[in-house]
């Protein structure tokens, strides 16, 4: 669902039904009769909704986090804003840059529309901006052949699908000005060779082998990972995001039910509300 699009509509809407009757149909009534209640309502949610489409569609987003593919790094039920701005003004609804601002870096936490269907919003970690070679092997990050900082940072325990219990090993990893926890599953392979797409838009620029994938960034576009490295979706199986894909970067929690929930039944801060993301 185009939530933008939808939200778009309501706004000409909603502005055209109250434009008419002032420019219109007010003059032709008297001046003690009620309006129309269509024209009521149109006269007071135009407003709210105009404020609401310039903050969506110029400074921040809300989104909800819907699977465990950033582990630890984002929960599933997460409520995350994003900043739409930082990586330059783009016209609503088209998602057209028309202001150059700033391109995302390596490390930043990014929401895109996923190429394969653009009405779908994924998240995912940037690890290769326009002209890198990005080399993931043995489990091993490595960028313009510079192996990517990384301390152990101990064992993560979750509950998947299916009720499947999983259990990680995390480092902390140093991408450009970035450090954040990645996870990775002993028992699961860096890439699953019958996964990965055939057909992607520059796939001759990718090399896979039992061992991991080495790709090369083109021009315009960004290869991303998630956290949960051995359980996400990334461009490792479908290839690059253009530039023109990009929602923006995600930076901070502003909500969780279960942190919510265990801070009144312990009285304590909440852990995760109110947090920036790495």
């Amino acid at each position: 669902m185009n939530f933008a699009l939808i939200l778009f509509l309501a706004l000409v809407i909603t502005g055209a039904i109250w434009l008419f009757d002032h420019l219109f149909s007010a003059k032709r009534r008297p001046a003690d009769a009620k309006l129309p209640v269509l024209v009521d309502y149109s006269k007071s949610f135009f407003p709210v909704i105009l404020i609401v489409f310039l903050l969506r569609s110029f400074l921040v987003e809300p989104f909800k986090i819907p699977s465990g593919s950033m582990l630890p790094t984002l929960l599933i039920g997460d409520f995350i804003l994003v900043n739409k701005y930082e990586y330059g003004i783009r016209l609503p609804v088209i998602n057209k840059k028309i202001i150059e601002l700033s391109s995302p870096q390596r490390g930043d936490v990014m929401v895109f529309r996923f190429p394969s269907d653009p009405s779908l919003d994924y998240i995912k970690r940037v690890v290769g901006v326009p002209g890198d070679v990005v080399e993931y092997v043995d489990k091993r990050l490595v960028i313009n052949g510079q192996p990517v900082r990384y301390t152990r940072a101990g064992k993560y325990e979750y509950t998947a699908q299916g009720l499947n219990f999983v259990q990680g090993e995390t480092w902390r990893e140093q991408l450009g000005e970035h450090a954040h926890i990645a996870m990775v599953q002993a028992d699961m392979p860096p890439v699953i060779p019958h996964q990965v797409e055939g057909a992607f838009p520059y796939r001759d620029n990718c090399g896979y082998s039992e061992s991991g994938f080495k790709c090369t960034v083109p021009a315009g576009h960004y290869f991303t990972l998630g956290d949960n490295r051995d359980a996400s979706n990334d461009s490792r199986y479908w290839g690059f995001v253009p530039d023109e894909n990009i929602v923006g970067r995600a930076f901070f929690i502003w909500w969780n039910f279960d942190d919510f929930l265990n801070m009144l039944k312990s009285f304590s801060k909440p852990a995760r509300i109110g947090s920036s993301i790495e």
